[in-house]
């Protein structure tokens, strides 16, 4: 049976979710959201439900305004360790959601781990 891109995305997608809030055991989930045009992360508690912590390429902070390349990620990926430091947070799942973990998302999981993220 053929499935089309966006079906093999959301098969991904729901395994890559269904396997981190099997073995999660409240921890944090570090999510990650790649469109055409940018690049966003979030610090996710879903015990209570809340985002602790965001870096996106929208921010003008950054310096990566409207990019969504290997760099920009890198930036993003720094920016959201920094953060998730300064909330207390040093370990976390690394939710890739339906994306494959090569090129934009691997740079942006380096330089979380690079800041001190641990997953």
């Amino acid at each position: 049976m053929a499935l089309n891109k966006r079906e093999l995305f959301l098969k991904r997608r729901l395994r890559v979710r269904n396997k981190i809030k099997a073995t999660s055991h409240g921890r944090l989930r570090l999510s990650v959201h790649r469109s055409s045009k940018n690049i966003s992360v979030q610090l996710i508690d879903d015990v209570k439900g809340v985002t602790i912590a965001a870096a996106s390429t929208l921010e003008k902070d950054l310096g990566v305004v409207g990019k969504n390349n290997v760099e920009a990620s890198a930036k993003v990926g720094a920016a959201i360790a920094e953060r998730a430091k300064k909330a207390g947070v040093e370990e976390c799942y690394f939710d890739r959601g339906g994306f494959l973990f090569h090129g934009k998302i691997k740079a942006l999981a380096d330089a979380a781990r690079e800041g001190g993220l641990k997953f």
